[in-house]
């Protein structure tokens, strides 16, 4: 159900975040407890304000509210967002950004003995990524295949 929803309001919320010069970098109907959430992530270069959120989601309420067939039958919450600091990596153009920037790479089987690596994203190339990581005092390179990937995003180094 969550799918189908997104799928059929994305193209309305991109063509309104389009039109705003911003970008859509995530899209989710999710239930926590009792409650639905249709959450959209916005981004821009150099960041995306509240007023920006809050103009897109006014602007995306209203037309949610005026599709027929309604699109979420259920009540539901509506948050317009940026993605944040830790950013998630979806399309080909966020892992291209990201290279040289500090990432947290999720896998899902070990490889090295390890599920989760959190370095510096050198190279990226449509079947793998690259990351230099410190493992302990020792700085490694490893290099793993995109289907390997159950999660990306950028991340503070502490």
């Amino acid at each position: 159900m969550s799918n189908n929803v997104v799928e059929t309001i994305q193209p309305v919320a991109q063509a309104i975040i389009a039109a705003h010069q911003f970008e859509l970098v995530d899209m989710e109907f999710v239930r926590e407890g009792q409650s639905w959430y249709l959450r959209v992530y916005i981004d821009k270069p150099g960041g995306i304000n509240i007023e920006e959120c809050a103009m897109v989601s006014d602007e995306l309420s209203e037309k949610l509210d005026a599709m027929e067939p309604d699109p979420i039958p259920q009540a539901y919450f509506l948050e317009v967002s940026s993605p944040g600091a830790e950013r998630p990596l979806k399309k080909e153009a966020d892992y291209q950004n990201a290279i040289g920037k500090y990432v947290h790479i999720g896998l899902y089987q070990k490889v090295d003995g390890k599920k989760v690596f959190e370095g510096d994203l050198t190279a990226v190339t449509p079947t793998t990524l690259t990351l230099d990581y410190l493992d302990k005092t020792r700085h490694k390179t490893i290099t793993v295949e995109r289907q390997q990937i159950a999660q990306a995003r950028l991340a503070v180094k502490f």
